[in-house]
């Protein structure tokens, strides 16, 4: 075994079966030498371990033989493979400049091996290189997180377009987000009501008990269309459900049906310390039910106008458009003291976008097309609880905040 070079770094890689006191023992004979550690990274895969040391040579190169060859034996008393190399130009002074991105990748069911493959070339092909690839479900692998990094500034928008064939191709949501400290540290997580909190457009669910269905629907699609803003078509439809009585709603209100994972969102959410808000261009008569229903902090909607225990038609000032939407967003953030990079805000309409584009992580949740290619990050899957993955939390950390739930 010929001695490392002076002035030089050893990347020690270890691989073969996982069991208790493997890098405790290799650690050890590391201590013994003297010779420092630099960089360590463990992952474990179906019980397979790989653990890559980098030990630093600079100082007295003419240790390597007794460490390396003592590290070579006890690897082989463990059942375990050992190689190394010297790398002699590795930069350990100062801070990384690499540009650093977490890149999500979450199928319906399943993750075709053709849908990793074709992200794998693309991110080659647009000069990332993966530096950790991160399972975060079980059964099946539905998702996967990948930390890459890129030697150029600016490349992340460049990468989003390249990905949005191979999104479209094989049916999977691609969220691309920069790796730095405000992705970790997100507090405040903001959804829009209806088609999002819940699976259902409540002035619709309203409009059917006064038979106003239809004519809701073409007055929802001339404002869709840009022929009507958003007040004048909130006042019309508003208008077409005089008589609605307090008896009416509360049945509608106790009979709305959640987004399955809405439950188990704001379950772990809370569990983690983080704040929550329901900010709709709905009505509050039922964002202050679901409100109550998943324990959320904060609730902000229209007010219909009552009298005598029925609806007058009207709707209270100020009318929750997108703008305003946005406005109560960096408010809500103000009081808590945060930051809008601290703030995930979810939606699927129009007037979402406002909002959406504040946060920090804007998600637009089984949006339309629009909408979805406004925004930041699109999801279009059942659950609403597959947002946890953008914030890398895993299925485990879900059953394990659940076991530890008082």
């Amino acid at each position: 075994m010929s001695p490392v070079p002076e002035r030089s770094c050893v990347l020690i890689t270890v691989t073969g079966h996982d069991r208790p006191g493997i890098t405790a023992a290799l650690t050890e004979i590391i201590a013994r030498s003297g010779v420092d550690i630099l960089d360590m990274e463990q992952v474990v895969i179906q019980e397979l371990l790989s653990l890559s040391i980098v030990l630093d040579y600079r100082e007295n190169g003419a240790r390597s033989r007794p460490l390396l060859k003592d590290l070579l034996f006890r690897a082989k008393e463990l059942g375990l493979e050992l190689d190394f190399h010297v790398v002699p130009h590795v930069d350990l002074e100062g801070p990384r400049r690499h540009h650093r991105s977490v890149l999500t990748l979450i199928g319906h069911t399943e993750l075709a091996a053709g849908a990793i493959a074709e992200v794998s070339r693309v991110l080659f092909e647009q000069g990332f290189n993966i530096e950790k690839i991160q399972r975060l479900d079980e059964g099946k692998i539905r998702c996967l997180e990948m930390v890459v990094e890129s030697g150029e500034d600016d490349r992340a928008q460049v990468l989003k377009a390249a990905l949005l064939p191979v999104g479209r191709e094989f049916a999977v949501d691609l969220a691309l987000q920069q790796d730095d400290l405000f992705r970790r540290v997100k507090r405040l997580v903001v959804m829009d009501l209806d088609s999002t909190l819940i699976q259902a457009e409540v002035i619709d669910e309203l409009a059917k008990l006064v038979g106003a269905g239809e004519a809701v629907r073409r007055i929802t699609a001339r404002a869709m269309n840009g022929d009507l803003d958003f007040r004048t078509a909130l006042a019309e439809r508003v208008a077409l459900l005089k008589g609605i009585t307090a008896g009416q709603l509360d049945r509608l209100a106790e009979s709305l049906p959640l987004t399955p994972g809405a439950e188990t969102l704001i379950r772990v959410l809370k569990r983690l310390g983080y704040r929550t808000a329901i900010i709709s261009s709905g009505f509050s008569y039922f964002s202050e039910r679901i409100k109550a229903r998943l324990g959320v902090d904060y609730a902000y909607a229209n007010i219909l106008e009552m009298e005598g225990g029925t609806l007058t038609g009207g709707v209270r000032e100020p009318i929750i458009d997108g703008e305003l939407k946005a406005e109560i967003l960096a408010e809500i953030a103000r009081q808590e003291n945060l930051r809008l990079d601290q703030v995930i805000a979810v939606g699927d309409g129009a007037n979402d976008l406002p909002m959406l584009s504040l946060a920090g992580l804007g998600i637009a949740f089984n949006a339309k097309p629009k909408v979805r290619a406004a925004a930041k990050h699109s999801l279009n899957q059942s659950r609403l609880d597959t947002i946890l993955f953008l914030l890398g939390i895993t299925q485990n950390d879900v059953a394990a905040l659940n076991e530890d739930a008082p």
